[in-house]
């Protein structure tokens, strides 16, 4: 052996030779996806009021992207606090590794950003709704792919089976557009027409729909699957920690909202539709913080 070779091998450092433990993922980042799903989702929810209701819209247009703003921040903040070195997220920016979920999830949510700071002052300032309407689809294009990163970056995680991107990637969606239907009808309930207001009432079912799918479909094909699947999800089965956490949230979020839902069709009441809406933000909340939860508890060895 070569003495430069002997010198490199003596001078080797170890930095971790021990698997973390706990979880590496606590409730910090169960906000950081529920917060992106609302600040995504009311987006969406606007771009369709805009195409459906042009004329009801007027007055949601600034109050919309104010709220996207604020949850997109919530959801950047407990980004940043999530890191294990936060003052050293520049270098996501200036030593960028194009193949990482995150630093390709840090651009586009800084582009995100920059794009609603430019409709709210096309909105409040400028006052031009004809450029705040050329722009949106734009916005909305972007949104697409931010309220997917997440989806990417669980999917990077080895040894994690339940974490699959097709699956990931669809509960990110239905989340952004529940979460974004149930935020817009309580922010612009008294500002939209019964119609509209049906109109978003359907698309919150339908997410709470498919979602519900999606969740039962893993619950009872998952182990079918991969033998580490299966013993995730016994966290959420039987006696289970997390079994009571994962029914109240997919009660909550899901199936109460959908049968609220209804009872408000044949009612007519804006007041079922509001609690329809804050039993699925906060049921969405509950189920993905156990989705998020029970994978971390499997040991690795």
């Amino acid at each position: 052996m070569a003495a430069h070779e002997i010198l490199a091998a003596t001078n080797a450092v170890v930095t971790l030779d021990v698997a973390l433990p706990g979880t590496v993922w606590p409730w910090l980042v169960t906000v950081n996806m529920w917060a992106k799903s609302i600040g995504t989702g009311v987006i969406f929810m606007l771009f369709m009021l805009l195409k459906r209701y042009p004329d009801q819209v007027g007055k949601l247009r600034f109050p919309t992207i104010v709220a996207s703003i604020i949850f997109i921040h919530i959801f950047l903040l407990f980004t940043l606090a999530d890191l294990h070195q936060p003052l050293r997220m520049w270098h996501i920016f200036f030593y960028p590794h194009i193949t990482s979920a995150i630093t390709v999830g840090a651009w586009m949510a800084t582009a995100f950003v920059g794009l609603l700071f430019l409709l709210a002052f096309l909105s409040f300032v400028k006052k031009d709704n004809v450029a705040f309407d050329k722009t949106l689809p734009w916005v909305v294009a972007l949104a697409i792919p931010v309220t997917l990163y997440t989806a990417g970056l669980m999917s990077q995680c080895t040894a994690r089976e339940l974490w699959q991107m097709p699956t990931e990637s669809a509960q990110m969606i239905f989340a952004a557009l529940l979460s974004g239907s149930a935020f817009m009808l309580l922010l612009g309930g008294g500002k939209l027409n019964w119609d509209a207001q049906k109109s978003l009432a359907n698309i919150l079912a339908i997410s709470a729909f498919m979602s519900f799918v999606l969740y039962m479909s893993e619950y009872v094909f998952g182990p079918m699957k991969a033998e580490e699947v299966a013993a995730v999800l016994e966290y959420i089965k039987g006696d289970g920690p997390y079994t009571s956490m994962f029914w109240i949230g997919q009660w909550v979020a899901y199936l109460l909202p959908m049968l609220l839902i209804v009872m408000s069709r044949v009612s007519k009441s804006e007041s079922i539709l509001k609690l329809a809406a804050i039993l699925a933000l906060a049921g969405l909340w509950v189920v993905k913080h156990v989705w998020l939860m029970i994978p971390q508890l499997l040991p690795m060895s």
